[in-house]
């Protein structure tokens, strides 16, 4: 399948570049797209792309290819529109959008959200043991922990090409609407939209892998910040059948490594998945479980969870397999992040305002 690429940073190098360069029985890179021209050029030049573009609908004019994978930081609800209005199959990197106005405004078509934890084997393993248990309904709790140390860490291995190229006034533009979109979904109040931006950030895997085991939230019942910013988040509220979960973030600037744990607690035991950094390649999740007798089992598996989200996608278009996300599954974790950011402010006599509102 002839695909193209908008976005050249970091996740695309430390991951897809990687992973698409060892699957060409899958892929052929027909055209790639970053505002650097020096980033495009790298990634073209390491997958043997032809098509080096700085502008996204000239890239999707000139074709040549039948699907996109939107990787650009930041809201992809504008880009995803254009692409598939333009006839394209699209893999979207989470999150789908910032507004869930965004999300009404895309056309029909193919799409698929990237939450590659919800491919991971570890995760899929752990759904298929929850439902003998007897599914949400069994479930007493989801406890999640994670510790997140800086980007810059966590990449330093990467050797990443860097983008010096990009006019200063057009990253500022792009800031100030990135900005609109939060104040769209939230309001005006800093401390809420910093909230939201690590909710949809980074707390949204989280969401998806509620959303996989027991459904989406019918409540949040707490939301606290502390420390200095990024700082620490606590989350906590009610499951849709049974049962609460809570939400640990810790920004930990010079942590020695990302560590992610959720556990489910369930009549009999525990389910709990310890996720390792997400751009080491092929680093197996463990999945522990907890049993009668104090019995534990490890499962682990080391293939590579964004490698099987692309083959998923492959799947998706060439066989019509549905994706474990689709738009309606990105809506439901932008509703959620709203409602976190909603209850926030409500406990701290903070403004909200927008969808959130």
């Amino acid at each position: 399948m002839r695909i193209a690429l908008i976005g050249c940073g970091a996740v695309t190098q430390a991951v897809y570049v990687p992973l698409l360069s060892r699957r060409r029985d899958l892929f052929e890179v027909a055209a790639v797209c970053d505002l650097s021209r020096t980033l495009a050029d790298a990634v073209g030049d390491r997958l043997g792309a032809p098509g080096r573009y700085t502008a996204l609908e000239d890239m999707l004019d000139a074709g040549g290819f039948e699907a996109v994978l939107v990787l650009a930081s930041g809201s992809h609800g504008e880009t995803v529109r254009r692409a598939l209005a333009a006839g394209y199959a699209v893999l979207c990197e989470k999150p789908l959008a910032l507004t869930r106005a965004e999300v009404a405004a895309l056309p029909e078509g193919r799409l698929m959200v990237g939450y590659m934890k919800q491919y991971d084997p570890a995760v899929r393993r752990a759904e298929e043991l929850l439902a003998e248990l007897g599914g949400p309904g069994a479930v007493r709790a989801v406890e999640v922990t994670v510790l997140h140390p800086s980007a810059q860490s966590q990449l330093a291995f990467a050797n990443l090409t860097q983008a010096r190229d990009v006019d200063a006034g057009l990253l500022d533009s792009l800031r100030a609407a990135e900005r609109e979109l939060a104040i769209a979904a939230v309001g005006e109040s800093e401390p809420v939209r910093d909230l939201y931006g690590i909710s949809l950030g980074s707390i949204c895997h989280d969401l998806s892998l509620l959303r996989r085991f027991t459904g989406s939230p019918a409540e949040i019942s707490h939301v606290e910040t502390w420390g200095p910013a990024p700082g620490s988040v606590e989350i906590s509220g009610a499951l849709p059948v049974r049962g609460r979960f809570s939400i640990r973030w810790h920004y930990l600037e010079d942590y020695p490594a990302y560590r992610e744990t959720v556990a489910v607690h369930h009549d009999a035991g525990t389910l709990e998945l310890v996720f390792p950094a997400p751009y080491l390649m092929n680093a197996p999740t463990t999945l522990t479980v907890v049993s009668g007798a104090e019995s534990r089992n490890e499962y682990r598996d080391v293939t590579e969870a964004f490698e099987v989200q692309l083959a998923a996608f492959h799947a998706f278009v060439n066989d019509g397999k549905p994706p474990l996300t689709d738009a309606g599954g990105a809506l439901e974790d932008i509703v959620t992040a709203q409602r976190i950011a909603a209850r926030y402010a409500a406990q701290h006599g903070l403004p909200i305002g927008g969808e959130a509102a």
